[in-house]
């Protein structure tokens, strides 16, 4: 797979961190974010990588930072790998499309969650009771319905492997502070909001999506990817149908499949075939091209 990016290593670039999808370097004082073509599912990140999954995802939150850039500032400096600092120069060809040279901020101890649709999750913990992260939902919603009003819904930040906890909003407050939690819950919805209208005339659904937000010079700002097919459920509008699982534009597909197999989704990954690496990489392409118009 000539195109695909499974990890870097950039010999003079200090690396921080690397993540389920991306890697992140130090860079002067700021931050160079390299999103590579590797997936996980279940909190497993796969053996197999969908080619041009980084640069999809890329230019997903490049286009969203852009759009959303009135409601809350973001830690993007530049995407133009020619404009990034002279010591990035000798991996310019492999950075190229797929990473950001962005702002350091601190990033919150919670994970953002809002929530338009009851899926994932969210619809699991309200099978078994009808108050979830603090919110008393009617009775008798169906799965992938419309939620009555749009919810923020915060969890906990784990490490690598282990799985995200649900927080209530009394718990998060505990954890940042009353006032932040109220601007951080706002600012959410906000930007849900207005990326859930542009979708829907694009015909896609934003059931939920995951923000993160990290503050920068005394300020709120958003930061690493925003609203791709690895943070979000993207459903297709003229095929919603509530009462059961959705097609989808993002990683759906693939859990759906892992979850056909014998496997207790820890680690080693089971081998992914052909076909599940390419109609997973085309419905990422696919909801990038409906979004933004990119041929």
């Amino acid at each position: 797979m000539s195109n695909s990016v499974t990890e870097t290593n950039f010999e003079n670039l200090k690396l921080i961190h690397r993540g389920k999808v991306r890697d992140l370097y130090e860079v002067e004082d700021k931050l160079l974010i390299v999103a590579s073509d590797r997936i996980s599912a279940f909190d497993v990140v796969m053996g197999e990588p969908i080619p041009n999954k980084g640069k999809v995802l890329t230019e997903l939150s490049l286009f969203w930072f852009d759009l959303l850039k009135d409601i809350v500032p973001n830690h993007l400096i530049t995407s133009e790998v020619d404009e990034f600092p002279a010591v990035c120069a000798p991996y310019k060809e492999e950075l190229r499309g797929r990473s950001m040279l962005v702002k350091k901020a601190k990033p919150l101890p919670v994970e953002c969650i809002v929530r338009g649709y009851i899926s994932g999750s969210f619809w699991s913990a309200y099978l078994k009771d009808t108050t979830v992260c603090g919110f008393n939902l009617p009775a008798g919603l169906r799965e992938s319905e419309k939620l009555p009003q749009v919810l923020f819904t915060p969890s906990t930040k784990a490490d690598q492997g282990l799985h995200d906890e649900n927080i209530s909003l009394a718990r998060m407050a505990e954890l940042v502070g009353q006032d932040e939690a109220r601007q951080i819950a706002d600012i959410c919805i906000r930007i849900y909001q207005t990326a859930s209208d542009y979708a829907r005339a694009k015909g896609i659904i934003i059931a939920d999506t995951k923000f993160e937000l990290g503050w920068f010079a005394g300020k709120l700002i958003l930061i690493d990817e925003v609203l791709t097919p690895d943070s979000s459920r993207f459903w297709p509008a003229d095929q919603y149908k509530p009462g059961g699982g959705q097609p989808s534009f993002d990683k759906q597909f693939l859990r759906d499949y892992l979850s056909s197999l014998d496997w207790d989704k820890t680690p080693p990954a089971p081998p992914l075939p052909a076909e599940i690496l390419e109609k997973t990489g085309a419905r990422y392409l696919e909801a990038l091209q409906r979004i933004t118009g990119a041929a």
